[in-house]
């Protein structure tokens, strides 16, 4: 990176002579401009001579792509989002690194009390920081049958004052919750939700299809890690995932890490619902760091070779993916086209969550980005129009 002098526009920044890759395609030999935290503008081939530059980075045989969003993520290096807010700091660290310039926190079910001061952290910490972008509560109205590496003492049904007090501790910045949507007062509780501006995910749930369409119908938008934790496809009882296929709103969160599915399965949802997949890491603390034994809430977790089990269990408890893994995976795995797989990591979860400021290399949006090389791998990173480290 070079400080270019001369006349023409102002600008931050200039990445030139790259592919630019988003969900509307790949532009050949382009280049982006950003002043102010903003795209500016975009051209191809020289024409960025006419701007004046603080800092100029030759994109040549590289990628440069939108900042990637991962909407459901409880941790990374050694610490997770319901830590102090130093250790949360620490660990978005890690997944900026590879490539995920905004993220939603996610939280595992608590005591009520717990799940309420965590949110407020969280809250605090995103008035101050954008690449933070709101929590998750994935509990604590889940399944107790369908509870996976969630602790089911602290599962409860969604009464309108536990959701009265979750709203008001997030101060709205609660951006997204995840409901089984067969629990007493569910449905009621996701209209709710939506009309505090909450995406609405089913999970960790036993409803069959047409409950899950009731919830879709009721304003839930998402499955929370899609085929996890709820039923499966099944000839004479489709579930939920099929509900999901079959309705234009709805997405589905898919987590490409090799563990969670089997990559016919994740091409499956990607076929069946084509433009409606967000690639999710779901990491926990060992992400970034070494195998060993770690917590997620309450659990006790052994990581080994990358895998993460609860404790003397086969049961999954989250992954030690990054979104720019789940990207390559869904390149080479699954032969997707680039721009479907930067699409489910970019503008997707963008639309999802209503930031139609990110997620594309469009004019006016944020200056997230991420430069890669030709195979995918992470060469630099921009949030919020400042170079991470």
């Amino acid at each position: 990176m070079k400080p270019r002098q001369g006349k023409g526009v102002l600008c931050d920044l200039i990445v030139h002579s790259a592919r630019l890759l988003d969900a509307n395609g790949a532009v050949e030999n382009a280049w982006v401009a950003t002043k102010d935290r903003t795209i500016i503008a975009t051209g191809t081939g020289t024409s960025w001579h006419t701007y004046n530059a603080r800092e100029v980075v030759d994109g040549s045989a590289r990628i440069l792509a939108p900042g990637f969003i991962d909407l459901h993520c409880h941790g990374a290096g050694g610490a997770s989002f319901d830590a102090e807010p130093h250790n949360i700091l620490d660990a978005l660290a890690v997944h900026r690194a590879h490539g995920t310039t905004r993220s939603v926190l996610s939280l595992v079910s608590a005591p009520l009390n717990e799940l309420c001061q965590s949110l407020k952290t969280i809250a605090d910490l995103a008035d101050t920081n954008p690449m933070i972008l709101g929590s998750h509560l994935e509990g604590p109205f889940l399944a107790a049958a369908r509870c996976g590496a969630h602790n089911p003492e602290y599962l409860i049904h969604p009464t309108p004052a536990a959701t009265a007090q979750l709203l008001d501790a997030a101060r709205g910045t609660l951006r997204q919750i995840t409901i089984a949507p067969e629990l007493p007062g569910a449905l009621d509780a996701i209209e709710e939700f939506v009309s505090a501006g909450v995406t609405v995910a089913v999970g960790h749930t036993d409803a069959d299809m047409e409950l899950t369409r009731e919830a879709f119908a009721r304003g839930a938008t998402l499955l929370t890690h899609a085929f996890n934790a709820m039923p499966g496809i099944h000839h004479r009882a489709p579930g939920p995932v099929v509900a999901a296929f079959t309705d234009p709103a709805a997405c589905l969160e898919i987590i490409l890490d090799g563990v969670h599915l089997d990559p016919a399965i994740a091409k499956l949802a990607f076929d069946s619902a084509p433009g409606r997949v967000a690639l999710v890491t779901d990491a926990m603390a060992a992400t970034g760091a070494k195998d060993g034994n770690y917590r997620l809430g309450s659990a006790d977790v052994t990581v080994e070779r990358g895998r993460a089990l609860l404790t003397g269990t086969n049961t999954i408890a989250g992954s030690t993916l990054t979104q720019d893994s789940a990207l390559r995976n869904a390149i080479t795995l699954l032969k997707l086209p680039p721009d479907t797989a930067i699409e489910a990591l970019t503008a997707t979860p963008a639309r999802l969550i209503g930031r139609h400021d990110l997620g594309s290399l469009s004019t006016g949006n944020a200056a997230d980005l991420v430069l890669l090389d030709n195979t995918y791998k992470v060469q630099g990173v921009w949030a919020n129009g400042t170079q991470q480290p």
